[in-house]
């Protein structure tokens, strides 16, 4: 059967205290509503349908993305009519399954096994049991154990306040008693909205036997009403991630504080240490040791190299076997070879580094085709714009860079020449070959340092 997947993402959050729509915010470098997407394409629905409202059109243009439809809910009145203004949308699907845009940590799991209770049931409910359900809407049972109705918090009696288990707000059900369900709601309640949660009474009603559903954890239902809960469920995200790293083998010197804001594959004998933070796509091979307070950011990173501390790689591919940092910085569209060596306050972009050269202190390399085996002093910079337009630098295998050296570019050194420090290279310097430019060295005789004036 087709299955719609209809996500609810129109609430204002007032108490977010924001001019940003709440399901824009972000949890792991990703708005709270693009989780919720993810997830729901996980199950392979048919189409899935956004309703929005709060914030207008900044919400789909930010989240715009091939099938995805996104209906408005210009008057917001309850999740009932929420609902009823997607209905049409949803006509060429069998199965609706309902989920909220600020509910970020559901699984895939759990929502398949939601699904599946559609095999013998019109109706099922994801439920959950709080310690202390003040503010959800609460399940009502009668003595056989079957789901008789949800009360709202505001609209239960002192006795029905004491109960437990509450409603998720998320529901899997057959789209044409939805429909009809729906055409019976009214907002004959405190909040004079058409609430969703009317429909299960109806369903009652109609001899339905409505299934329940429970997560693995508390934190998968759990919304963000505030950014106290952004903050909890931020943090729920990155320990499941560390979890998993763990699981596949890498060591991290702390769980807690490590931030996994896209997606990280490692090999066996990974050690991350503290405050490491991975953004967009990045790969790290077998024995890769990478330290504190690193950022990587869409990287390849080969077998045993090691990026040390306050370090920061990004777009770049790194080989095997070698050594960054600390405090070096990998710009985008670099690409180093193995058993490279880019040190201390070196920073390097849109160049290439062939097998075995050394940058190790103090240098800027940028549009730079540099050989093997080459080893460039402290202080060196490639000049590689002029205002106007970038150019290259090459640098030949086993050339010898001398500290406090600029190259003009564009410019090539020769295979294993040499350049003297404090040069300043605007020509060609030719292979095998000692290249420098210096001013004369003098001293003058009879000069005396200026003294200070004495005070009065």
């Amino acid at each position: 059967m087709d299955l719609g997947a209809l996500i609810l993402a129109a609430g204002e959050g007032t108490r977010m205290r924001s001019r940003i729509p709440k399901v824009l915010h972000q949890l792991a470098g990703k708005p709270l509503l693009a989780h919720v997407i993810d997830t729901a394409r996980s199950v392979d629905p048919h189409e899935i349908t956004i309703v929005y409202g709060h914030g207008g059109d900044l919400v789909p243009t930010r989240l715009a993305a091939p099938g995805l439809t996104w209906v408005e809910q210009a008057e917001r009145l309850g999740t009932g009519h929420a609902v009823m203004q997607a209905m049409p949308n949803l006509h060429k699907v069998d199965q609706v399954l309902i989920l909220y845009g600020d509910v970020p940590l559901i699984s895939s799991s759990t929502l398949t096994g939601l699904l599946s209770c559609l095999k013998r049931s019109d109706l099922a409910l994801l439920t959950v049991d709080l310690p202390d359900p003040t503010g959800y809407g609460r399940i009502v049972r009668d003595g056989m154990d079957r789901i008789l109705r949800i009360v709202e918090q505001k609209d239960a009696s002192p006795r029905e306040r004491e109960i437990s288990e509450i409603n998720t707000g998320i529901l899997a059900v057959k789209r044409d008693r939805l429909e009809g369900w729906l055409q019976r709601l009214d907002n004959n309640n405190a909040q004079k909205e058409y609430y969703l949660t009317d429909i299960i009474a109806m369903a009652v009603a109609d001899g339905v036997n409505i299934q329940a559903v429970h997560p693995d954890s508390e934190e998968e239902v759990m919304g963000v009403n505030d950014r106290k809960q952004l903050a909890y469920l931020e943090r729920c995200y990155q320990q499941q991630q560390a979890e998993v790293l763990m699981q596949n083998g890498a060591t991290l010197a702390d769980p807690s504080r490590i931030d996994i804001r896209g997606d990280l594959s490692t090999g066996r004998d990974v050690f991350l240490d503290c405050n490491v933070i991975i953004e967009g796509r990045v790969k790290l091979a077998d024995g890769v040791s990478i330290g504190p307070n690193v950022l990587l950011r869409n990287c390849t990173i080969g077998e045993g190299t090691e990026v040390h501390a306050n370090s920061v790689l990004e777009d770049a591919e790194i080989g095997s076997q070698c050594r960054i940092g600390p405090f070096a910085r990998v710009r985008p569209e670099s690409r180093l070879a193995d058993r490279v060596h880019i040190g201390n306050f070196v920073e390097i972009k849109k160049s290439r580094v062939a097998d075995g050269s050394k940058i190790n202190h103090l240098s800027y390399v940028g549009d730079s085709d540099v050989g093997e085996r080459v080893n460039i002093g402290a202080g060196t910079i490639t000049c590689n714009y002029d205002g106007a337009n970038k150019h290259k630098t090459v640098i030949g295998d086993r050339a010898f860079i001398g500290s406090d050296t600029q190259l003009i570019a564009p410019v090539v050194v020769g295979e294993g020449a040499t350049i003297g420090a404090g040069s300043t290279i605007c020509k060609d310097a030719p292979s095998e070959k000692l290249t420098l430019s210096r001013a004369k060295q003098v001293s003058i005789e009879g000069w005396e340092r200026p003294v200070k004036k004495p005070k009065a």
